[in-house]
């Protein structure tokens, strides 16, 4: 076997090495390598969650919907899932369900002249006197009681 004269190794560039020495520059690269994937990953879970960090600020069926939706297009690497959850978010869902609520409440205190938290307090006077079913459209008589007038300031509208 020949061996390299001492003249022909100054002119290796500094990346080849001799028999037995460590290469730097290839643990260099793999540093670099494992680093560069590491970070890669980091980015891609960190954009995956975004619909789910976008919807925090939402209803809570909202967020679960975006959740699932997060969660089949990691695991099933359909990117379809990430943009529909992406669009949920982006859409806002009216809130339906408060002014439903509000009717209900005022309807309520129309039909029996009271607040719902007093509703829960039973009152001697309204239970001597028949309760008028919505249906029914007579006028009081002279058989039936008159409803007792409202007080002025009492806070009912």
């Amino acid at each position: 076997m020949e061996t390299q004269a001492p003249e022909q190794v100054g002119h290796l560039p500094f990346y080849i090495t001799g028999p037995g020495q460590t290469d730097g520059l290839m643990i260099g690269i793999i540093i670099l390598a494992l680093v560069g994937v590491v970070l890669i990953g980091v980015f891609y879970l960190y954009l995956h969650a975004l619909p789910e960090r976008m919807a925090h600020s939402s209803n809570a069926f909202q967020l679960q919907l975006v959740g699932v939706l997060a969660l089949l297009s990691l695991f099933t690497h359909n990117n379809i899932f990430w943009i529909a959850a992406l669009l949920i978010v982006a859409v806002r869902v009216p809130d339906f369900l408060t002014p439903i609520n509000s009717i209900a409440h005022s309807l309520h205190r129309i039909a029996h002249g009271r607040d719902l938290r007093e509703a829960d307090v039973p009152q001697s006077e309204e239970k001597d006197q028949p309760e008028a079913t919505p249906t029914e459209d007579v006028a009081p008589s002279a058989e039936t009681p008159a409803e007792p007038s409202k007080k002025e300031g009492d806070g009912h509208a």
